[in-house]
């Protein structure tokens, strides 16, 4: 997903300096506040891909179906949906409350939020309670969804408007970096060493939890700290509903519904697939949830290349260097957790024609919607026919393909959206929902086959739609005189 919020980088940041003008000049060489806001990103990461090894533990101790497991998501990811609607409706109705509290408030508001829904695994572990791990993670979403609202058109201020795509990527590879670790680090707190037992009682989830807990109001103490400027916007909120006028916008809407409940639902079945595969227990099928992760790691590295315009020279090397590098971090961190390396070393040539992907599309956003969702889909027929550990591989591959498509959705979108450019990403926000959604479709899928893999037709249609995607929505924008991929060189 998972998770970062990627605005049209050139719309929103020419609409934010416009906006206020001085931010951009003030805070051109602010690297330490930059340093200290990006932290939030990578809880976002960390927390969304930790929720998979919570799947696996619940199944088991709470003796769930596949889709009872799959409230993970709704309640994590609807959280997204019903806090972004909070606030859309109350910035529609009494003014934008984070331009009366401010921005560096509002943050760590939703700092305090996520840590009060951590604390909430702690009686929900006592009690053996279901349903109030749900509702902590709920909580826990809730808080992301102000901070999300909140960091990136902060990071956007605190520096030129012309440098902002920049530090949005360096965000975006941070919080790949928590979706990497992020599983090995929880699965470690509860199961301990990889030799562990596989019985695991639920009142080990206090632990990870309640240390959550304490950094997020760590965080929240040391940004309340800093100099973190009072960032607050100056333009009134566009009233009514114009944005849903552009045609771009509603596909868009549509194609982050989809791409959100496409990217969690692999990886969300992706444990209960492995023990129908290869018998893999949950404790022993941590390292390949961090690899699907990886491989989102991988390509939003190498689509974020372009970004610094690297020469002629230098441009096709980093294409390649950058996501090997990003694979290698990946390889790295599961040999310190002690995870087998086998896997790694057999998924190289999915690595290798990705980078060959990457290369071929350009960075064209409209281009990359439509190879790359051919791919993905090509990928999850591929796992419908193979069998064992390949099967696996190719469903983790749509990780790949999946990876650069959030940016190349919000860009699409608000294209030509002028002054509706921040209602059309209040609204895309909202879409993350998809993550709610669709996970539970796909477990319910997999309870009435009773077969998880035959389960992965609901990714395949998911990444169809969004070929079908790239191909219509360039072609209404065209008709509005505008073309990305052409602009592109």
């Amino acid at each position: 997903m998972l998770a970062t919020i990627y605005f049209d980088q050139n719309n929103f940041v020419a609409f934010f300096a416009t906006s206020r003008p001085e931010i951009s000049k003030n805070m051109a060489s602010n690297n330490k506040a930059l340093s200290t806001l990006i932290t939030v990103f990578f809880f976002w990461g960390f927390v969304a891909a930790s929720n998979t090894v919570l799947i696996g533990i619940f199944k088991e101790n709470f003796n769930l179906s596949q889709f009872e497991s799959q409230l993970v998501d709704l309640a994590f990811y609807g959280a997204y949906f019903i806090g972004s609607l909070i606030y859309f409706i109350l910035s529609k109705t009494s003014g934008d409350p984070l331009n009366k509290i401010g921005y560096k408030r509002g943050l760590i508001l939703g700092l305090v939020i996520s840590a009060l829904g951590s604390f909430c695994f702690i009686p929900a572990a006592k009690l053996g309670s279901y349903p109030l791990m749900l509702g902590g993670l709920f909580v826990v979403g809730l808080g992301f969804a102000l901070q999300q609202i909140v960091a990136n058109p902060f990071v956007i201020a605190l520096g030129e408007a012309k440098t902002g795509s920049h530090r949005i990527n360096l965000a975006g590879a941070i919080n790949s970096l928590g979706t990497t670790i992020g599983p090995l680090l929880i699965s470690y707190a509860i199961f301990g060493a990889i030799t562990a037992s596989v019985d695991v009682s639920i009142s080990k989830v206090q632990i990870p939890y309640t240390i959550l807990a304490v950094a997020f109001l760590l965080v929240g103490l040391f940004i309340y700290r800093s100099n973190l400027p009072e960032v607050k916007s100056e333009t009134d909120t566009t009233k009514g509903l114009g944005a849903l006028s552009y045609p771009q916008l509603i596909w868009g809407m549509v194609g982050i519904f989809v791409y959100v409940g496409t990217e969690v639902t692999i990886q969300s079945n992706l444990p209960a697939l492995c023990k129908e595969l290869s018998g893999l227990e949950t404790k022993d099928s941590v390292h390949l949830i961090s690899l699907y992760w990886g491989c989102l790691m991988v390509g939003r590295w190498a689509g974020s290349v372009q970004v610094f315009k690297p020469s002629a020279k230098w441009k096709y090397p980093l294409f390649i260097a950058a996501p090997f590098l990003a694979y290698a971090l990946v390889v790295i961190v599961n040999l310190i957790k002690g995870s087998p390396i086998d896997d790694f070393l057999s998924f190289l040539p999915f690595i290798m024609g990705a980078i060959l992907m990457f290369i071929a599309t350009n960075n064209k956003p409209a281009r990359t919607m439509f190879v790359f969702g051919l791919l993905g889909a090509a990928c999850m027929t591929a796992g419908l026919i193979a069998s064992g550990m390949m099967a696996a591989y190719f469903f983790i591959a749509g990780g790949l393909f999946c990876s650069v498509l959030w940016p190349c959705i919000f860009s699409l979108s608000l294209a030509g959206l002028g002054k509706y450019t921040t209602q059309g990403s209040s609204l895309l926000i909202m879409m993350i929902l998809g993550g709610a959604i669709i996970p539970p479709i796909q477990g319910a899928i997999a309870d009435n086959l009773d077969h998880i893999q035959a389960s992965y037709m609901v990714p395949l249609i998911g990444f169809l739609i969004l070929a079908l995607y790239g191909s219509f929505v360039q072609k209404a924008l065209v008709k509005q005189g505008i073309d990305y991929d052409q602009e592109i060189k």
